[in-house]
């Protein structure tokens, strides 16, 4: 990269800090208990909206992988979640009604509450519907991982997004509020996966699985990306770039090994289709708040139409880490 080029990603990571600092007028602490972190914590960020049904279990998820806080941007839900975030004793609350769009999809809000609280702590971003594994996640807690990352001397660490699905209409795909929503969606694509580089970022680009190929087979270049940086040894001068798809500085995105998968990664298993998405995806059609004028929306609503059913020749019953390693979608690289 030339000199010129790093200064110019140097001036774009300092707009972005910029503008998370002037968009954190528009976050209202409903509860800040972010003084009882301790030093070592793990922390959590996470911005939702109307995600009631999902909370009670993603909190439990979280709780046994051992992180300690949770900070929510809660974008001015009326289903009942904020309530219920309010009266939680590990969680520090944040409410706005400010453009979703317009704050960058919600970067800007958390990488102002990243700047301002998970400096030198590790930081897991991730929405609510995306439940992080990782190697070994079965026997040891994330603390046992970022152990290894800090002696490791790895400051990032990626998971490629595995969309789950059910087997049959999305619409039956019945889901309690609370349940573990692998009971309902326990499938996902064990290949149909494309991989380049973002030379100009340093990251790799995946697409593919049930979205590429059910919901843009016409345009699969538009299909949404699959990568993405969650967990990160967080320091103020950083910023996410775009989602937690990438991060300046750019060394950061340096995560993965695109020739065979040395380097330790996990995965985000990502429990989008349920039954309440085709109500969701209606919701944020009108809304028009989401990523190029709402195009993944568009195509959510217009194949949703036919009730289509996700389930094909590549699909699998997902079982444990191990199998996601074993079909090269995750690497325990060197941490044994």
């Amino acid at each position: 990269m030339s000199i010129w080029q790093s200064y110019r990603l140097g001036l774009r990571r300092k707009r972005w800090r910029i503008r998370a600092f002037r968009k954190r007028r528009q976050l209202r602490p409903v509860r800040n208990l972010t003084a009882a972190i301790a030093a070592d914590d793990i922390l959590l960020f996470c911005t939702l909206r109307n995600e009631n049904p999902r909370l009670p279990f993603f909190l439990k998820y979280y709780r046994a992988m051992g992180i300690q806080h949770f900070l929510f941007v809660d974008n001015d839900s009326d289903d009942g979640g904020r309530e219920y975030l309010a009266e939680q004793p590990d969680v520090s609350l944040w409410t706005t009604t400010g453009r979703y769009k317009s704050a960058r999809f919600g970067v800007d809000w958390l990488n102002w509450l990243m700047l301002r609280y998970a400096h030198g702590h590790w930081s897991l971003t991730v929405d609510v519907d995306e439940f992080f594994t990782y190697p070994f996640c079965d026997t040891r807690p994330i603390k046992a991982l970022t152990d290894w990352l800090d002696t490791s001397d790895i400051r990032s660490f990626s998971a490629m997004l595995i969309d789950m699905y059910p087997r049959g209409p999305i619409a039956a795909a019945r889901y309690r509020r609370g349940q573990d929503p692998a009971e309902v969606a326990g499938w996902f694509d064990s290949g149909n996966y494309t991989i380049s580089r973002n030379f100009k970022m340093g990251n790799l680009w995946i697409q593919g699985g049930p979205r590429a190929r059910a919901f843009f087979s016409d345009k699969p270049e538009r299909a949404p990306a699959l990568n993405k940086i969650p967990l990160v040894k967080w320091d103020r001068k950083y910023a996410y770039d775009s989602s937690t798809h990438m991060l300046l500085p750019r060394g950061l995105n340096r995560v993965y090994d695109e020739w065979g998968g040395e380097k330790a990664s996990g995965c985000l298993l990502h429990y989008k289709f349920l039954d309440t998405f085709p109500e969701k995806a209606r919701e944020e059609l009108d809304r028009r708040q989401h990523y190029a004028n709402s195009h993944e929306y568009k195509a959510y609503h217009r194949t949703l139409q036919e009730q289509p059913d996700l389930w094909c020749k590549w699909s699998e019953k997902y079982i444990n880490w191990r199998q996601l390693e074993i079909l090269g979608l995750m690497s325990k690289g060197n941490w044994a």
